[in-house]
Parts: structure tokens; sequence; C-alpha cells
């Protein structure tokens, strides 16, 4: 029991390192506004959350954003940018386990993944139009949109950089689940099903 929570708790703590690495290697869209970072730091968060449940997904989310708001730091001075990648990685996470967890298939962790997209996507549109824009413009002093300008930005970048991020992360899950499946059967103890 003990040696058990004690890999659990060195797993998380080396996938939030590697998530915290991957946030480093993001990169611009193109056609979308260059503070709009794609990166792949949600893959470690998810491989913890299928194999030691949702709790340990969330913690690597929070691990891997507190390390970069530490290390990097941001021009606000307050933690906003760490913050939205932490909702938007659990958003994204949650239903994916979730649904791996349950049906554990290919099938489950695609439906997942697709929840996962969707939610990111308008919860992230909504939070953004309501709050995360704002903060930024409050903490950077800049002038404020005007409320169509904002939900015509939404619309515009937010609202589809979210799709396609969780679009590229799920084809680089899926890439990597498919070389994973002995590790991840041994270690959920169950028979990993491709379909």
């Amino acid at each position: 029991m003990q040696q058990s929570k004690v890999k659990k708790h060195v797993t998380v703590g080396m996938l939030s390192s590697i998530g915290y690495l991957l946030m480093m290697l993001d990169f611009p869209f193109p056609g979308f506004p260059t503070f709009l970072q794609i990166d792949f730091s949600d893959i470690p968060a998810l491989i913890a959350a299928i194999v030691f449940g949702p709790s340990a997904g969330l913690m690597v989310e929070a691990f891997k954003n507190i390390l970069h708001y530490l290390i990097q730091g941001n021009a606000t001075g307050v933690p906003v940018g760490e913050m939205s990648n932490f909702i938007a990685g659990s958003l994204f996470i949650l239903p994916s386990a979730y649904m791996f967890r349950r049906f554990k298939n290919l099938k489950g962790l695609l439906i997942g993944l697709s929840i996962g997209t969707l939610l990111m996507t308008v919860i992230m549109s909504i939070l953004n139009y309501y709050l995360i824009m704002p903060a930024y413009t409050l903490f950077l002093n800049m002038p404020a949109m005007s409320s169509e300008a904002t939900r015509q930005f939404v619309i515009a970048a937010i609202l589809p950089f979210n799709l396609i991020k969780g679009l590229f992360v799920t084809l680089l899950l899926v890439a990597i689940m498919s070389k994973m499946k002995n590790w991840l059967s041994g270690q959920m103890n169950i028979n990993y099903k491709q379909v």
C-alpha cells in the first residue's frame, strides 16, 4: 500500500515536471494572435488521470502551472495565464480520463477526448469573454475592448484555437497511447483494448 502511494507521488511529480517542460515548448499557430500558443503539456496530465485517477491529473495540471509561474513569471505579475491553462487543461482531461477508465478502450478515450475538447472550447470561450480577457486588460493597464470587439475576438480566435489545440493533443495522445498500451495495462491492471 505504502509502496503504491510512493510510486503514485513520484510518477505525478515526474509527469508534472514533463508537463512544465512541454509548456516551455509552446508555439504559435498560423493565423492566430501570437499570444495564443499551442503546447502539449496536457498529455502528462492526461496520462496521470488515466492511470491514477482524475485527482492525479488535476495535481499535474496544478503543479506544472505553479512551476511555470514561479520559474517563468509573467507580464501581469498575476497568474492569469496559468489559471487559464489550469482550467482549460482540467476541462479537457477530466472527461477524457473518466471515459477511458469507464470503458478501458480506445473508443472510450476518443469519446472522452471529444467531450473534453468541446467542453474546453465552449467554457473557455465564455470565461475569456467574461473573466480572462478583462483580467488581462486590468492587470496590463490596457484599454478595455468593447463588448462587441471582445465577442468578435472570442469567436474568431479563442474558440477555433481551443478546437485546434484539442485536436492536436488528441492526435498526439492517441499515437502515444498506442505505444504505451502494455505499460498502461500493467499500471491499471486491465486488459487495454484497442476498440
